[in-house]
């Protein structure tokens, strides 16, 4: 398999506007190609989402999702740029799956820019800790905590989290799906998620799992 190198990256990424995880897959499945590479973006429709990602998304829909007898909610605001594709039935089912998905996975934040810069160094703290406990080398501590900062990323941040209902996917590459089958750009703009007795002592629930069943995917 060829290597992708970081400049074939950006090379890809400037050419298509996709993010640069997708550019990587992209040249990862082509060995390379880029020509190739640009194909399977447009395939998976992820060129087209990131040229449409400047426009304004000022329309859209909130939609709430109570499972089981209400001991979870959530809230979630998505936004679409016409009122037409708001009312849209696949539309409507993406912000019902995004719903779904926050309220069993619980993200902490819709994407990585808003996570406090101090909550992310506490955590390399921790880390830095445990490395020096286990006794490894200094000089490849800066790359294990570059994948302990993308796992806690992909860990509490909405978009970056795989989708409950096809985990081989994000959730920001389920939208980027939307956008380029709806032909506008959507984005998730905020969510809450409530649980009943939250902060109070009682019995632990696994949410997720009931979560599953309900939607049959367990």
């Amino acid at each position: 398999m060829a290597e992708v190198t970081a400049a074939a990256v950006k090379e890809l990424r400037e050419k298509t506007g996709a993010g640069m995880m997708d550019c990587k897959k992209a040249l990862s499945a082509t060995e390379g190609d880029m020509e190739k590479a640009i194909d399977w973006l447009r395939q998976k429709g992820l060129s087209a989402a990131a040229k449409k990602a400047g426009r304004a998304a000022t329309e859209g829909a909130v939609t709430s999702y109570i499972h089981g007898a209400g001991k979870i909610g959530v809230l979630v605001e998505v936004n679409c740029e016409t009122d037409f594709v708001a009312r849209n039935e696949g539309f409507q089912e993406l912000v019902r799956d995004i719903a779904m998905h926050i309220a069993a996975a619980a993200p902490l934040y819709v994407r990585r820019e808003e996570v406090d810069p101090a909550i992310l160094e506490r955590e390399l703290d921790v880390y830095r800790g445990q490395l020096k406990e286990q006794g490894k080398p200094e000089k490849i501590w800066d790359k294990i905590l570059e994948g302990k900062r993308e796992k806690f990323y992909q860990d509490i941040c909405l978009l970056e989290q795989p989708f409950v209902k096809d985990p081989d996917k994000t959730v920001q590459q389920l939208v980027n799906e939307a956008v380029a089958k709806i032909g506008e750009n959507i984005t998730v703009r905020r969510f809450a998620r409530f649980v009943l007795g939250e902060g109070l002592e009682k019995k632990t629930e696994n949410f997720a799992e009931e979560i599953a069943k309900t939607a049959g995917l367990a």
